[in-house]
């Protein structure tokens, strides 16, 4: 899938994604982040990256490493 641009919608608690081939793809935050062990620290910074980074976001999720990226903001915590 060759994505033009992702942004987040408010509205929807959402990553709008849109590709090369006209596909609008919207994933839900509160689906994607489901059954992720999260603490408030890594919770912030995935509220964080949605709102700021949500292509970035949105390839964590579409390629599953979302528990992983939580697992290294949560490390950083106790550095």
């Amino acid at each position: 899938m060759n994505i033009i641009y992702a942004t987040y919608n408010i509205y929807h608690n959402s990553i709008d994604v849109y590709t090369y081939a006209g596909y609008f793809l919207r994933i839900d935050c509160n689906i994607a982040e489901e059954g992720l062990k999260t603490t408030p620290c890594s919770e912030r910074a995935l509220n964080a990256l949605a709102i700021d980074e949500p292509l970035e976001y949105a390839k964590l999720y579409l390629e599953g490493n979302m528990q992983m990226w939580v697992n290294a903001e949560d490390s950083w915590e106790f550095l």
